[in-house]
């Protein structure tokens, strides 16, 4: 037998399960903490798509039992639209099966490989079924499934299936034996995972019970839904000559010219007829006929006709408002800036990056800064180095912005980076999706979404550093001025003066002083206010009394607490500006001295004299 011959015979196709049966480390499943961790991803981020695709506040529980230290049990549950029965097998058991491929739109899956890997990964090391219960509705049944994967056909095996009572209203729970375990302590664990998908899904309840049944609750901080993105179709920027020929081939409009503006985003009656212009093919010519060169003209034309940037609308950013309060709900912080820069395009793609930098609280002081990287909102926990966030980190100069950073790498100090890259295609580096390719206009852009907040750390820290030599100042001027008080009082043979107005006019603050005086059965009082600083102020001055004013001259705005009221007044003062604030209380008797403290808030306390600073 001729010997290409036997070969021949020896050849065979293998299908995608039986290559990553092989291969489970391209997928992110290479050791025993990190196979439980992207079980756990993976689950969790079917759950926060399906629930925000369908409305659903996200509501997930994770539980972990370990039968022995390298075997766990791994419980998922959501309280999504539930999967059809039809659907379960394959969404759960079939390897490249999903709905999001083909879809323009963000969303944190794609392939419909990650569940269904984990499901895999769990019948190799476990040679136990995946166990499956779904329910789509409150009157519904609840489906059951135990499943396995056939990994020569990349087809579900079902063990078992039926139909069973479950108490959730509707919801899907997956439960998956591995040989894993699970780690505490460490920046790629399961809680770090779980906090940080916290951070930028904040309108999500995550309950993680851990192997010793300590309960931890992730919980909400908005009630407020994403954005629901929306399916664009692809730009014509983005599509590569071999994807345009087969779009060609297989279209159903007769014309080139429909066949541009029904397959394209951005490309209307005036733009196609420009594009056929500039590639010389009739529009009208059937786009099933199109020749390799023809091709070539019309992809080129592409590039030179003018093309409005896709439409951003299939995008969903967190937002800064949810990423501060995300930030704020998992640490204790004392500043932040956050950003959302326009969207940009990447070979057709857009993308929107958004950054925060917290700053002070409980954060390290001596140790370098904590980098989040998020992609379409879920955490990105391994691959640092090899990630585009972190390059543009690397890439900035902070010491421009007041943070060391020893030997060009990344800086130092009490603060925490995060990016993160919202696209309807993340150029992941491999399929186990840890870090985004270094593509040229997303590493510029999360560079300029950096310096954007860095600009405003430096301001701050500028700030700070003033203030504190503002406190030195009065802290040396409060002990030398009263001892010259004292000294010049018992020269003069008189009291002791008081030296606060004094300070105030040194230390060039805001000074205020309450004088009460009795007006015949009631009793007028008059706040002073002086800015002996060289800018304006704005704040918010507090009056809580258990008394009626009545007269008041500016009338304040008054809040019930309890038996006392708060008065406010809102207080603007140019420099070297005087105000006076006048109201009567009628009451027979009454202790200046017994009075409550002035509050103010909304300035920094190092610039008030006479009033205690609150922060609210």
């Amino acid at each position: 037998m001729v010997i290409a011959e036997e070969l021949a015979k020896k050849q065979k196709a293998i299908s995608i399960a039986e290559f990553f049966e092989k291969n489970r480390q391209i997928l992110g499943f290479d050791s025993s903490p990190r196979c439980l961790l992207t079980s756990v991803k993976e689950a969790v981020d079917n759950s926060l798509d399906a629930c925000e695709e369908a409305g659903i506040l996200p509501d997930i529980f994770i539980k972990l039992e370990s039968k022995s230290k390298d075997n766990v049990t791994l419980i998922v549950e959501d309280n999504g639209p539930g999967i059809v029965k039809e659907q379960i097998p394959r969404v759960f058991a079939k390897l490249l099966y999903g709905s999001r491929f083909h879809s323009v739109k963000q969303s944190r899956g794609q392939q419909g490989i990650g569940i269904s890997a984990a499901v895999l990964y769990s019948q190799l090391t476990s040679g136990r079924p995946a166990k499956i219960v779904s329910k789509i509705d409150r009157n519904a049944p609840a489906h059951y499934f135990e499943l396995l994967i056939n990994t020569q056909t990349n087809e579900p095996e079902i063990v078992s299936d039926k139909i069973i009572d479950w108490d959730r209203l509707r919801g899907t729970r997956i439960e998956l034996e591995m040989a894993a375990s699970y780690i505490k302590g460490r920046k790629q664990s399961v809680y770090e995972y779980l906090k940080d998908t916290a951070i930028v899904n904040p309108h999500a309840r995550i309950t993680l019970i851990e192997p010793d049944n300590n309960q931890i609750i992730f919980d909400r901080a908005t009630d407020k839904m994403p954005v629901e993105p929306k399916e664009i179709l692809p730009h014509p920027h983005g599509i590569e000559l071999g994807t345009l020929m087969k779009m060609l081939r297989y279209t159903e409009s007769d014309t080139l010219d429909s066949f541009l503006q029904s397959s394209f985003s951005r490309i209307g009656a005036q733009t196609a007829k420009d594009i056929s212009k500039k590639s010389g093919i009739d529009p009208e010519k059937d786009p099933k006929t199109v020749a390799l060169d023809e091709a070539k003209r019309l992809h080129e034309a592409f590039r030179k006709a003018k093309i409005q940037a896709p439409p951003t609308d299939c995008l969903s950013p967190i937002t800064e408002e949810l990423i501060r309060k995300g930030l704020k709900k998992e640490h204790t912080i004392d500043f932040i800036e956050t950003t959302t820069r326009p969207a940009a395009v990447h070979s057709g793609h857009p993308f929107q990056v958004e950054a925060g930098i917290a700053f002070g609280g409980n954060l390290g002081r001596e140790e370098k800064v904590e980098i989040l990287r998020f992609a379409n909102r879920v955490p990105l926990l391994y691959q640092q180095g090899a990630c585009a966030i972190a390059h543009a980190v690397e890439n900035i100069k902070w010491k421009n912005y007041s943070l060391d950073q020893p030997g060009g790498s990344f800086p130092v100090g009490p603060a925490i980076i995060l990016v993160h890259v919202a696209s309807t295609h993340i150029p992941f580096t491999s399929e186990s999706k840890e870090a985004i390719a270094d593509v040229p206009e997303i590493v510029e852009e999360i560079e300029l979404a950096l310096k954007e907040v860095a600009r405003q750390l430096k301001l701050y820290l500028s700030r700070q550093d003033n203030l504190q030599r503002r406190r030195e100042k009065e802290e040396i001027i409060q002990k030398i001025l009263p001892r010259i008080a004292k000294k010049v009082g018992e020269i003069l043979e008189r009291p002791t003066p008081d030296i606060t107005p004094v300070v105030a006019k040194i230390m060039g603050n805001v000074f205020i002083q309450r004088f009460v005086r009795q007006n015949g059965r009631g009793w007028d009082v008059e706040i002073r206010l002086k800015n002996h600083g060289e800018g304006t102020h704005s704040f918010n001055l507090h009056e809580t009394l258990a008394y009626q004013i009545e007269s008041a001259s500016p009338e304040p705005k008054k809040i019930p607490l309890g038996k006392q009221t708060d008065h406010l007044w809102k207080i603007k003062l140019k420099p070297g500006e005087q105000k006076a604030l006048i109201y009567r209380l009628n009451i027979e008797s009454l202790e200046a001295s017994k009075l409550p403290q002035l509050v103010v808030d909304g300035i920094d306390e190092e610039l008030i004299t006479g009033a205690k600073v609150v922060n609210v």
